[in-house]
């Protein structure tokens, strides 16, 4: 069971990162460091004054930069490889003491779940940046900073079943993913079946 509970908490904070890593750091400190729920000794990592303090100025930083359209998309494309490797470390530490392979697997795992969502953030951002209106971008914002909040502090206090709503939305997102490559194919192939 308690392989259950740390995969439970592994995968949405994976997937919490990919979202927004910042905001998932931070609220793993602030509920260690104020003792808000009962959390294993190794998110004690979490909780030091100096890491709560660059996790939430960082969050601050992106918390405006995901508001303005194509900046974000800059945002996003730069934290291509710093969401996935937080994501890792993330999934690692909330692993807690196990052999070095589990550690290489939650490593990878957490890693490959981070990738997904954030590559699922932002090419939504990207389709959204199309859009003339600014208020599409900050709708997509407050709700990844509510999922990312929300699925972090659900997978500290109910880990199994914050394990289930993020396999779905790891799902939903794939499916997602999956059509809109699929649609671009058959765009691609009736523009070059026309030359």
């Amino acid at each position: 069971m308690d392989a259950l509970i740390a995969l439970g908490r592994t995968i949405p904070f994976a997937f919490a990162s990919g979202v927004n890593l910042y905001a998932t750091v931070a609220v793993l400190g602030l509920c260690s460091r104020f003792n808000l729920v009962a959390l294993p000794e190794q998110f004690r990592a979490f909780e030091h004054p100096l890491i709560i303090s660059i996790a939430l100025a960082m969050y601050v930083v992106e918390f405006v930069a995901d508001k303005v359209p194509w900046f974000d998309s800059l945002w996003d494309t730069v934290h291509t490889a710093v969401r996935p490797i937080g994501g890792a470390l993330v999934a690692v530490t909330a692993l807690g003491d196990a052999s070095a392979g589990a550690h290489v697997v939650a490593a990878l795992l957490g890693g490959s779940v981070a990738m997904t969502t954030h590559l699922g953030k932002a090419g939504t951002r990207a389709v959204a940046n199309t859009s003339p209106e600014p208020f599409s971008n900050w709708t997509l914002s407050l709700a990844e900073d509510a999922v990312a909040i929300g699925l972090t502090y659900f997978a500290i206090q109910h880990p199994l079943l914050a394990l289930a709503v993020a396999v779905i939305l790891l799902v939903v997102i794939m499916t997602f993913a999956t059509v809109l490559i699929r649609a671009a194919r058959r765009r691609f192939w009736r523009r070059s079946s026309r030359v």
